[in-house]
């Protein structure tokens, strides 16, 4: 039925003077700013969690006050919170596995364009959010726009970028996904100098609906990479898109031609291999390239990552701070993932995938032990005990650590994997269907 909607033409929207590496930089930092919402989403919720009025608000507890907070002592029905935080993680599976057909029938313009109109109108849902319910509503619309974001945005960047630098590419948008939850973060900290009024949580929505708008205005102007092109017939527009991408004066030009025969070449073997992939092909002609884009998700999310993410702030109070405390090293904890990923834009290309997992991996896993052992010690500790704050700084500090190491392996490489192993003829489904593995997991 999808495919009664397949575009019969093409129009490039962008203007003329961006031409060049400009355009080429436009798009990537466009299809990066998607990402950044991406990331920006998962830490709006963990902020909101330890504010009073959205405690009130959202879960009509009465008589909240920080120092309960900091107490843990709420009395929210924790299958209630898991629900709020779940909801995205299950649409955003589902969406990441419809976004395929999509991506190949509409386009990956398209299939961007429509992750971000969701974003934008659950961005106002839950700016607006009178109670729970609606609340939870805008959540599940932000996890199909962010499931349709999570699968397309990686194919665009594997399929704009010169073939010497994807991986750079690549990392970068996930440097972009990392920036995005660091400002939110700060943003929440920034705004919680305006309790007790709601505003201490709804302005990270406000802001949040703002940069949604920017990506959604921004998709128009996106173009379309020139490998979908030239595969759905829009040869002459494609060869045309390249040559704007790669800096040259016309599609004449010795490089642009050698790079739109390649991509011809490459889309008449698979066309001889059978066209479009299906789902069975997936599972059993790529089954070694499947497990690997499946896996390497898969440990993306069971490394602890989301425990510390998503209740950071209630992670930092558990450990001994305050509430003001817990979002103020909340917010200088999560810079730690942008610093800990700018070594691997220099040595994703040089250094190789797998090294750079292995030593993320041994990196976070003695964090891990390290922050795990301390906050048994800080269970067993009375509350006027010297050894707390002590005890407290080392959790951060082995926090922030873990973090460094991992937006420095296991935050980019996963992305990487499933946009590099995949032929053309299979790499949205494939890309989909380790989206869907990092949804699954994430759970």
């Amino acid at each position: 039925m999808l495919k009664r909607f397949r575009p019969t033409s093409y129009r490039a929207r962008y203007p003329r003077w961006l031409v060049g590496r400009p355009l080429l930089l436009t798009a990537s930092a466009l299809c990066s700013l998607g990402d950044a919402m991406f990331g920006y989403s998962q830490g709006c919720i963990g902020s909101a969690f330890i504010q009073p009025s959205f405690l009130k608000r959202m879960y009509g507890v009465q008589d909240i006050s920080l120092e309960r907070i900091a107490k843990g002592d709420i009395e929210v029905n924790e299958y209630i919170v898991g629900i709020t935080v779940a909801c995205l993680n299950v649409t955003a599976f589902v969406a990441a596995l419809v976004s395929a057909n999509v991506c190949d029938v509409l386009g990956r313009r398209a299939a961007m364009r429509i992750g971000a109109l969701l974003l934008f109108i659950s961005a106002l849902m839950q700016t607006a959010s009178p109670n729970l319910e609606v609340l939870v509503i805008g959540r599940s619309i932000q996890g199909l726009g962010v499931g349709f974001l999570s699968m397309t945005v990686p194919v665009i960047q594997a399929e704009i970028a010169p073939g010497h630098a994807r991986g750079v590419f690549v990392t970068i948008e996930n440097l972009f996904l990392n920036a995005g939850f660091s400002l939110s973060t700060w943003v929440g900290y920034a705004f919680y100098s305006y309790m007790p009024s709601e505003m201490a949580w709804r302005g990270s929505y406000i802001v949040f609906t703002g940069t949604s708008l920017v990506l959604l205005v921004g998709t128009v102007f996106l173009p379309e990479t020139p490998r979908w092109l030239i595969k759905n017939g829009f040869h002459q527009e494609g060869l045309a898109t390249l040559a704007d991408l790669q800096d040259a004066s016309a599609t004449s030009d010795e490089d642009v031609n050698r790079t739109y025969k390649e991509i011809v070449s490459a889309i008449e073997f698979e066309h001889q291999q059978g066209g479009d992939s299906t789902w069975t092909e997936i599972f059993t002609r790529y089954t070694r390239r499947t497990v690997m884009a499946v896996t390497s998700q898969m440990f993306a999310q069971l490394n602890g990552i989301n425990a510390i993410l998503y209740f950071l702030p209630e992670n930092l109070i558990r450990a001994g701070f305050d509430v003001p405390k817990s979002l103020l090293y909340t917010g200088v904890s999560s810079t730690m993932l942008i610093v800990g990923i700018i070594p691997t834009i220099y040595l994703v290309d040089t250094l190789g995938r797998r090294a750079l997992l292995i030593i993320g991996g041994i990196g976070m896993a003695l964090c891990l032990a390290i922050v795990g052992g301390l906050q048994f010690h800080v269970d067993n500790l009375e509350s006027t005990s010297p050894q707390l704050s002590s005890a407290a700084k080392g959790i951060f500090a082995c926090i922030c650590l873990y973090l460094a190491f991992f937006a420095f392996s296991w935050g980019p490489v996963p992305w990487l994997i499933p946009a590099e192993v995949f032929p053309l003829r299979a790499r949205a489904r494939g890309m989909a269907l380790a989206t869907g593995s990092n949804w699954f997991w994430d759970l």
